[in-house]
């Protein structure tokens, strides 16, 4: 481990990303101070971050939440950097129709993610010690502009009523992200406070949190059979989630940093990923091109990366990686059935 870098505060620690980057701080020589949300019948188990290499002595653990927003106060009080990663929208280990139907009204969950964002950046001007904050958008704040084109860079935004439309399923967290990305960057520049966003598309690889992340779900839906979420995977922008947590911890350094950043380094279609997974993994059947071609919706556009690229950032995962880690983490963690049963799907066996 590296020498010590002082303290930085990751909200939303139980999720996907930021477990993951919680990990790599603590490898980079951070102190980490993380955020949970309440648990009052204390049955949660937080062993995977606890244990991970050099928790014991440098990681923290707060109750906050975003409906709370005075109580990030104690996490970001002497920290010289937040990473903003939490969400009011649990989209993990979740079914996508439990989701769109068992879903809070929308106006319900932007209220509660931007109060709950402004909230936290008031905590960072009042800490007086943040010398910067990275806010973890969506590249779902991006893509769904409802324009003809076939990539997008940072200067577009994802159309809210567009989204209300056309987009089926997740529409709350799309438009939360999109909402509270814009807030969060207008409240900044109003107040002086240093802060970037980085906008990630689906993010795929292993995870160290207990719970199967909703991206890596979908991502895999083609290996899990999960028919339901082929129309997410048109033209699917994707990231290993190692190069997310490198890009959280470049743009929190990198001392000329400045508002929006994508973070996306490969784009695939549904017929060539068929073929790619058929190729990597014959013991699994995997829907052939051919019998996905009259799958119809939005077919996002390409997620462009110049931006962060030119600041010398480089990603350092493929889509092999990116699969081959997924894949073993669901066999390890017990989401993916034997290779040898005739359709493999996604299971819990979780509590």
């Amino acid at each position: 481990m590296e020498e010590d870098k002082g303290s930085v505060c990751v909200t939303g620690g139980t999720g996907f990303i930021a477990s993951w980057l919680i990990m790599r701080l603590l490898q980079h020589g951070y102190s980490v101070r993380t955020t949970v949300r309440p648990d009052p019948e204390k049955k949660r188990d937080l062993s995977f971050l606890t244990n991970l290499r050099g928790a014991s002595e440098k990681l923290q653990i707060f109750t906050a939440d975003l409906s709370n927003p005075d109580s990030f106060e104690a996490a970001i009080e002497g920290c010289t950097g937040v990473l903003h990663v939490a969400t009011p929208v649990d989209i993990e280990g979740r079914e996508p129709e439990e989701v769109v139907l068992g879903r809070e009204p929308e106006e319900v969950v932007n209220q509660r993610a931007i109060n709950g964002t402004l909230g936290i950046l008031k905590a960072c001007l009042k800490a007086k010690t943040i010398k910067r904050v990275v806010y973890t958008s969506s590249g779902s704040a991006v893509e769904f502009c409802g324009r003809n084109v076939d990539i997008v860079d940072e200067s577009f935004w994802s159309d809210v009523d567009y989204i209300r439309k056309f987009i089926p399923g997740f529409g709350s967290y799309m438009i939360s992200k999109t909402l509270t990305e814009r807030a969060a960057l207008q409240f900044a520049e109003e107040h002086g406070l240093d802060l970037v966003t980085l906008t990630p598309s689906f993010v795929l690889g292993p995870f160290v949190c207990p719970k199967f992340p909703g991206s890596v779900r979908t991502s895999l839906a083609l290996v899990l059979g999960n028919e339901e979420e082929y129309i997410h995977l048109l033209n699917t922008c994707m990231v290993h989630v190692d190069d997310v947590a490198r890009a959280h911890i470049f743009l929190l350094e990198y001392p000329e940093a400045k508002g929006r950043y994508n973070c996306s380094s490969h784009t695939i279609t549904i017929q060539q990923m068929s073929k790619f997974l058929s190729a990597k993994y014959p013991e699994y059947p995997i829907p052939t091109a051919d019998s996905l071609a009259e799958i119809k919706g939005y077919k996002v556009p390409e997620l462009s990366s110049k931006k962060l690229l030119d600041t010398g950032f480089k990603y350092k995962y493929g889509l092999d990686d990116m699969f081959d880690g997924a894949i073993q983490c669901c066999k390890e963690k017990g989401y993916l059935y034997s290779a040898y049963q005739s359709r493999p799907h996604c299971i819990s066996l979780q509590n």
